[in-house]
């Protein structure tokens, strides 16, 4: 492996876990597509042993992934919620109003910055897979369809845009490019602006085994104090952190320009570094045993699920989220555990999930089929979708979600 570190460069050689061959997570197929080659890809996550940059192999160039997206963020309730209290809060503590200018990189179909409209606060998303984007104009936030980059921020900036408050939510672990991506933050940031990022937080998601959450369209996942670093040598100082239930455990840094000191770093910045320095996150060692962790929770998942197939028992799943895709794969889930799943979004009902080939259905496929078993996929989701789904108790139905080990929930 002679691959550079995409942030400092220096040569990759030590790894976190390797998931073995997987195809894209978000390429879902039609049932014509079925009997074609469908591309798989090593999905190996490296640590670098100069900054504990934890990141992927780039197989697919970003623009392929993104240009036509499966995801579409307003399918998910709670995550409506997340992020309408956000923009709550920003207003508050920032002071924005109609004369602010709030920019969003990885907009996707509006779902945050609808909330900013509805206060009468001047938005722009900038959002790379132009079907998502049409949903986002349709719901009046408007989009610049593109990848966000250097060469945009210097337009946007000449024309006179530039941001209070630049915001961006799971996005910065989808980004190829990492130096000009934060580059163009600072570019297109006003100079007492602020730049909020949230992305799942790499300790969480080692302590808990939350090794799905890693695919080929997360280029890189972060700790703190990388993070920090980054963006240091980009000239832009963390100030202040927030520790989310998100995605598992994530984290939303508050950025500002190097040279302003309208906003002091923290207490919360200092404890968080300290806290991951007491940890190891700056020692390779503490990143060796993590593969050995993921082994382990495959071999109970598949325990469980070889059971439950040996008693007669059906098992259907909730969702077709990337990580799910990620989790299947690694484990070899296909139809012989799984009957199907089903999912919200009607962008990804009636095809089927990649890899393993599970057919994707409404979500009132599971009243019809009644399943003894409901493998909860997006199992960052879980209490929604038990909620959602408590009705399966009607026929001594169950959850079942397998991260950060299997766990059955009556």
């Amino acid at each position: 492996m002679t691959t550079g570190c995409l942030f400092c460069g220096t040569p990759l050689r030590h790894t976190l876990v390797d998931l073995g061959m997987s195809p894209l997570c978000e390429s879902y197929l039609a049932a014509d597509q079925l009997n074609q080659m469908e591309p798989f890809y090593p999905l190996h996550a490296w640590v670098c042993e100069t900054c504990f940059l934890v990141q992927v192999q780039e197989y697919v160039r970003p623009e392929l992934i993104f240009s036509d997206y499966a995801y579409f963020s307003s399918y998910s309730d709670s995550w409506l919620r997340h992020v309408k209290t956000y923009t709550e809060l920003m207003v508050k503590r920032f002071g924005l109003t109609a004369r602010s200018q709030v920019i969003e990189v990885g907009s996707n179909d509006g779902y945050l910055l609808q909330y900013f409209v509805a206060q009468g606060i001047p938005v722009l998303g900038i959002e790379p897979a132009a079907n998502v984007a049409r949903v986002a104009a349709e719901r009046g936030v408007p989009t610049l369809t593109t990848m966000f980059r250097t060469e945009v921020a210097h337009e946007l900036a000449a024309a006179g845009t530039r941001a209070d408050l630049v915001c961006g939510a799971n996005v910065l672990a989808q980004v190829s490019n990492l130096n000009d991506f934060v580059s163009a933050l600072k570019i297109v940031l006003k100079p007492r602006g602020i730049i909020t990022i949230e992305f799942p937080h790499l300790m969480r998601l080692m302590e808990e085994n939350q090794f799905d959450t890693i695919y080929h369209e997360h280029f890189t996942y972060f700790s703190f104090i990388t993070a920090e670093r980054i963006f240091a040598a980009h000239g832009l100082t963390l100030f202040d952190v927030e520790q989310l239930p998100t995605h598992g455990g994530s984290l939303r840094i508050y950025a500002r320009h190097a040279e302003d000191d309208g906003q002091p770093v923290g207490p919360r910045v200092l404890e968080l570094r300290a806290r991951e320095e007491m940890a190891g996150f700056t020692r390779l060692d503490r990143y060796a045993s993590f593969g050995e962790q993921v082994k382990e929770t495959k071999r109970k998942l598949l325990d469980f699920l070889i059971t439950a197939k040996r008693q007669g028992k059906s098992v259907a799943g909730y969702g077709a989220p990337g990580k799910g895709n990620t989790l299947l794969n690694y484990c070899g889930i296909r139809t012989d555990f799984l009957d199907y799943t089903v999912d919200r979004s009607p962008h990804k009902q009636g095809k089927f999930l990649p890899g393993t080939h599970v057919l994707i259905f409404h979500p009132d496929r599971i009243r019809e089929t009644r399943p003894d078993y409901v493998l909860i996929l997006p199992w960052n989701l879980r209490d929604e979708i038990i909620e959602q789904m408590a009705h399966i108790r009607e026929w001594g139905g169950q959850f079942v979600v397998p991260i950060p080990e299997v766990k059955v929930y009556p």
